[in-house]
């Protein structure tokens, strides 16, 4: 450690400093660039409870004990933070039947997918990082991102109709916020968006009755504790939907993490891809533990990648810091009053942005993997499952196996390729 403090000093003379993992900083140093970090995933981590009807401080605690699991997976090599995965929404919310019912059926799920990530890492682990370029190529990976996002479309509007007025200001504060802003608050478009929708909403007359879509419900804070244990859900309820509704998730999983730390090894301008495979074991650890409790399904967060990149800091006690504030958070149950206490309008405003940039960063992978879309067999790869995606496509074997449009599409993408 005493070395490694002393190459971070070294390097202070220089007018562009960058601490790598093995660095240390101060402690008031790294406590701060901790909750900054906790700042950046705050708003996307939190609305993923939100939408599914978690207990968001459920979500926060495991938010940081995944984390943790994932820095120890990958021997402190790759500096990342695990929040809440939007990729597991979809899955979810169809085996629940709507947002908070049958939670023990959704953990199932969660905790197969994160499992067979798990398998996948290890693979990766042990063969190498060609596998993935064989079965997963940017066609078929593409695709399954964007059938992602058309999946969403209904709920988002179904949220996004309950109030017209609050949902249009929230979703133009939080593209104003991604695509004007500078610096650090560049990064925080969905907590801004958030809350310039809910100050419109305390203020707007129309959402003061309890029915109204964009109600601010005050009693959700008022009732909560100042302290309190994040409440744990044991044991998932395992059945088929578990799997049928979950497999395809790990590809998207796949997809992200890597590209990443592909990311993350341009801004060190070190190579970490001979990591891939601990990075995909991490996370699929960190969800299995989440999910056997009650959490999310987890994942490596851009708004991190992007603190990096500003603060040019890579230090991974940095990231436990913000793993254990993380923690702390879940033992305030005001704190998760107040963000239950969210209107629905307002997070429809944010679900149309956020599942419409989930299709376009589809869209982005293709560009980037320079997918050439005059080859026919390209083609069809890509348009029939978008078809099965947005038309809400869904095959059922009774009660216990059901493959909805976004398994039909990710299944499709790869069968068609």
């Amino acid at each position: 450690m005493a070395t490694a403090t002393a190459t971070a000093t070294a390097r202070a003379t220089d007018r562009d400093v960058t601490y790598y993992p093995e660095d240390r900083l101060p402690w008031p140093q790294t406590a701060l660039l901790g909750i900054q970090h906790v700042m950046a995933m705050f708003g996307a981590t939190v609305l993923v409870p939100l939408i599914l009807g978690f207990n968001v401080n459920t979500v926060l605690f495991f938010s940081g004990v995944a984390t943790l699991i994932f820095l120890a997976v990958t021997g402190g090599k790759i500096p990342s933070y695990l929040g809440s995965s939007f990729s597991f929404i979809g899955s979810v919310l169809a085996i629940q039947g709507g947002a908070g019912h049958n939670q023990p059926l959704a953990f199932a799920g969660i905790f197969v997918a994160g499992a067979l990530y798990f398998i996948v890492g290890l693979v990766v682990h042990r063969v190498g990082t060609n596998v993935i370029r064989f079965f997963m190529p940017p066609v078929v990976t593409g695709t399954v991102v964007a059938v992602i996002g058309l999946a969403l479309a209904n709920p988002a509007w179904s949220s996004y109709s309950k109030d017209l007025l609050t949902a249009t200001v929230t979703v133009l504060a939080a593209a104003i916020a991604s695509v004007y802003l500078g610096g650090f608050l560049r990064l925080l478009p969905i907590l801004i968006g958030i809350i310039v929708g809910y100050v419109v909403a305390l203020i707007d007359p129309a959402c003061g009755a309890a029915t109204a879509g964009c109600h601010v419900n005050l009693g959700l804070v008022g009732s909560a504790a100042w302290l309190g244990h994040p409440q744990l859900s044991f044991p998932p309820q395992f059945t088929a939907k578990a799997v049928s509704l979950f497999w395809f998730i790990p590809i998207v999983l796949v997809a992200e993490n890597a590209g990443h730390v592909y990311a993350i090894s341009g801004l060190m301008k070190r190579d970490l891809s001979g990591y891939l495979g601990r990075t995909f074991m991490g996370d699929g650890l960190g969800t299995m533990v989440s999910a056997l409790f009650g959490g999310a399904g987890e994942t490596t967060y851009a708004e991190n990648i992007g603190v990096m990149g500003i603060t040019r800091v890579f230090s991974i006690p940095v990231y436990v810091v913000a793993a254990g504030v993380a923690i702390l958070l879940g033992f305030v149950p005001k704190f998760g009053g107040l963000v239950n206490s969210v209107p629905a309008s307002v997070l429809g405003g944010i679900e149309l942005y956020l599942f419409g940039l989930i299709a376009a960063i589809g869209g982005k992978i293709w560009v980037d993997g320079r997918v050439d879309f005059s080859n026919r067999a390209n083609l069809a790869t890509v348009a029939i499952p978008l078809i099965l995606a947005a038309s809400g496509a869904d095959i059922k074997a009774g009660n216990f196996f059901e493959i909805n449009n976004l398994g039909l599409g990710a299944l499709g993408a790869i069968v068609l390729y």
